[in-house]
């Protein structure tokens, strides 16, 4: 029975032999006849894949200043040319794989009918494939069907079509690439180690050098380690991998490559390897403390704007991003010194946004937390800086979008008399017949009256909830998404599906289970902050009224080149004139007095802050969360504390803020007292003595109510069709339609600018989706 299946199987390996010496001697008619009736035309293009060897490659992250925060890859492999690779190096390779590597045409059929003859036989079972052949086979398993666990078994099973399959790729390939292109191709695409692909990422992790410098020893040890990367492990198994090492030397002697004496010398060195594998960390979780969130924040952008997931971490891209290390470690610096890393269920989350009217770069994104999976150590898996996870809102600094309602609605001016009783019941404006009055007061006694500019500044509750109500809620709502609560005001607590876990507390909180936008479109405690925020987005929208209204997306990404140093483009949501000039004025007119008198004042002093700025605090009702946002020269500034422990306690004051008060001895934290001071510290130390730029005027229109421009529809979501009709009878019918990426059904409109208070017949541009971001 041996020796009839022996029998068997030799006629087989013959009939491969066969067949491919056909190949070999008659590529054409083999490509027409057999082999391309066995196989399919993806033959022609996985060979053209491996000619250009579009291998996974680490992406880098920089920050402004060119200097690598993070590396973000699949496979971590470090390319190298063929004139990287020390002549070592391919020595031992060929030496250990396929001696007759220069002379064959890509299937060495010596070898093959010698690896079957002796397989017969009964000796020990040899290999057949040439270094082509493996590379054929490397790349499939490492770069082609690398997501697929399921093609990488086919890719490895021991039959006569994979080996038909391999041989013509093998064939093509040596007609279109030199030996060393191919030696190097094969180099860079093979596992050293576990996760180590590559002779460039192996010489950096074994031995801490770079390919061209490896001697002969490190590579016979890295040659011989292809065999079997887990067996042979220098770190784990030494001993086998010593063995195998000094077998590599004798058949580099054999070959004639080194001398038999050398060989014999060699193999008395010792391994040589560094103490300690050690691999870049392949996440945003390897960057720095002051790099991390925004280092997450930049892979959200780019999947948000076309990228994939494998793209970002396999492109071999180099990013640069717009991360000011000096703001980043100065932010850093100050939230760790008011709430300690390790306090428990404490958060201080930190943003800034440059201004301008062409673009709102991100400068800095940190927190008291560091981005990690290790929740002892005060790490946080998900970014606690972009995502809207200040679960219990940003408190008063939401009347910021009730006060820019009712200034571009034209039902209060900064003079205008507000009505502030101690409390109030109020039936929402609108609301069906069964709706209850809602209800809210302030929280220490003041006059029956107030302006809208000492409200901006004392932030009494009734006063906003009438004006909120009066205005409308669904122009406040709309106002918040305009001004830059875009992912806030659709999203959960932290952009992912609703938390059903019931362990959770978080779970048994309705605000964080449905969109915040449909939750609140009846809820008149929108102006008090209560719905979950994103801090990033906080501080875009002081960036937004700092722009004189100009709304532009947080962008974190300068430039991005391809692996080839060539320019990528990021597709970017257009800017939008989102309010008037004059109302963007208004409010940070408004809002100019808070570090004077207002409700950050003491901070304020305590910090020798001085320079101009437009600013607003919130708490919420229990302390779980406080906040400050601020516009300061050319900067949108949010900083906010909240409780983020499973079991939420109220914040309380004093240094450091702690989440619940012990023996009632410490008054609940503030959005002044605990939000503010990270700020004071740390744009005092960023800004220095730079030249203070004013807070504008506000113009005299904004000073009382009524005598606005007219409101220009608000568009977004329609097609252009409708929407184009819809300005048009509003008498805006001088309309520009241009197409943008987005997600949203081809020919949608989303984006339009101006809008707000524009005089009619104005140009307003409305930007439609071509339906193709992925």
């Amino acid at each position: 029975m041996r020796v009839r299946d022996g029998l068997f199987k030799l006629i087989g390996l013959c009939l491969v032999a066969g067949v491919l010496v056909a190949g070999l001697l008659f590529p054409a008619a083999g490509g027409a006849g057999i082999l391309s009736n066995q196989m399919s035309s993806t033959v022609d293009d996985l060979s053209a894949d491996l000619t250009s060897n579009q291998s996974p490659l680490v992406t880098r992250v920089l920050d402004k200043d060119g200097n690598q925060v993070a590396s973000l890859y699949d496979q971590y492999r470090l390319p190298a040319a063929p004139e990287q690779i020390s002549q070592n190096m391919k020595a031992a390779m060929v030496a250990v794989e396929d001696r007759r590597f220069f002379d064959h045409g890509g299937v060495d059929l010596k070898g093959t009918l010698r690896a079957a003859i002796n397989d017969v036989g009964g000796g020990s079972t040899q290999g057949a494939s040439s270094i082509t052949q493996q590379y054929v086979k490397n790349f499939l398993v490492n770069v082609v069907h690398r997501n697929n666990k399921a093609e990488q078994l086919r890719d490895q099973e021991a039959n006569i079509a994979r080996k038909l399959r391999e041989a013509r790729i093998s064939m093509q390939l040596e007609q279109r690439m030199s030996k060393d292109q191919i030696l190097a191709g094969y180099l860079n695409v093979v596992t050293f180690s576990s996760n180590v692909y590559g002779v460039g990422a192996a010489a950096k992790t074994f031995f801490d050098t770079t390919p061209d410098k490896l001697t002969i020893p490190q590579s016979a040890l890295l040659a011989g380690m292809v065999n079997n990367p887990i067996v042979l492990d220098p770190w784990k198994n030494p001993d086998k991998a010593l063995q195998r090492r000094n077998f590599v030397l004798d058949k580099m002697a054999e070959s004639k490559a080194i001398t038999t004496q050398q060989a014999q010398d060699l193999k008395k060195e010792e391994l040589g390897i560094v103490p300690e594998r050690k691999l870049p960390s392949p996440s945003c979780v390897g960057a720095p403390d002051y790099a991390g969130f925004f280092c997450d924040y930049v892979k959200q952008y780019l999947e948000e704007n076309g990228f994939t997931k494998d793209q970002i971490e396999s492109g071999g891209y180099t990013i640069k991003t717009s991360l000011d290390p000096k703001m980043s470690k100065a932010a850093r610096d100050s939230v760790k010194k008011s709430v300690p890393p390790g306090s428990p269920n404490v958060t201080n989350s930190f943003a800034v946004v440059g201004s301008g009217p062409q673009a709102h770069q991100v400068q800095a994104m940190v927190a008291n937390r560091t981005y990690g999976t290790d929740a002892d150590e005060g790490g946080r898996s998900y970014n606690v800086v972009s995502d809207p996870s200040v679960t219990f809102g940003g408190g008063s600094t939401f009347k910021i979008f009730t006060s820019a309602a009712a200034l571009e609605n034209g039902d209060a001016g900064l003079n205008t008399v507000l009505p502030n009783p101690k409390s109030v019941s109020v039936k929402r404006a609108g609301a069906p017949r069964f709706e209850q009055p809602q209800h809210t007061s302030n929280l220490n006694g003041t006059g029956a009256t107030i302006s809208l500019r000492s409200a901006l500044e004392k932030s009494p509750n009734t006063a906003f909830f009438l004006l909120e109500n009066k205005v409308g809620l669904s122009k406040v709502l709309q106002m918040a998404q305009r001004l830059g609560l875009r992912h806030t005001m659709q999203s959960n607590t932290i952009g992912n599906p609703p938390i059903t876990d019931p362990d959770d507390q978080r779970s048994k909180d309705d605000r964080l289970n449905q969109p915040q936008s449909k939750f609140y479109q009846t809820k008149l405690s929108f102006t008090l902050g209560v719905s979950a925020v994103s801090p990033l987005e906080m501080s875009n929208v002081m960036s937004t009224i700092n722009s004189g209204g100009t709304w532009c997306p947080p962008n974190p990404v300068l430039s991005i080149t391809d692996r080839d140093g060539k320019p990528v483009p990021v597709p970017s949501k257009p800017c939008e004139q989102v309010i008037s000039p004059d109302v963007a004025k208004a409010l940070a007119q408004g809002m100019s007095e808070d570090t004077i008198g207002g409700t950050s004042a003491a901070a304020a002093r305590a910090a020798n802050w001085n320079r101009p700025d437009f600013a607003k605090t919130g708490t919420t009702n229990s302390n779980e969360s406080v906040a400050f946002t601020a516009g300061v020269d050319n900067y949108g500034v949010a900083s906010m504390v909240y409780s983020d422990g499973s079991n939420p306690a109220p914040l309380c004051g004093g240094k450091p803020i702690v989440a619940g008060c012990s023996g009632g001895d410490k008054g609940g934290a503030f959005g002044g007292s605990a939000a503010g001071p990270p700020y004071f510290d740390a744009f005092n130390a960023i800004l220095g003595d730079k030249k203070v730029k004013p807070v504008p005027q506000a113009p005299d229109s904004m000073l009382t109510s009524g005598g606005r421009a007219p409101l220009v529809p608000y568009v977004l979501d329609q097609d252009a069709d409708s929407a184009k009709e819809a300005l048009r009878k509003a008498g805006y019918g001088n309309v520009v339609v241009k197409k943008t990426t987005g997600k949203a059904k081809q020919g949608t409109v989303i984006a339009e600018t101006p809008q707000g208070n524009v005089v009619q017949g104005q140009q307003i541009t409305l930007y439609t989706s071509d339906g193709k971001q992925r």
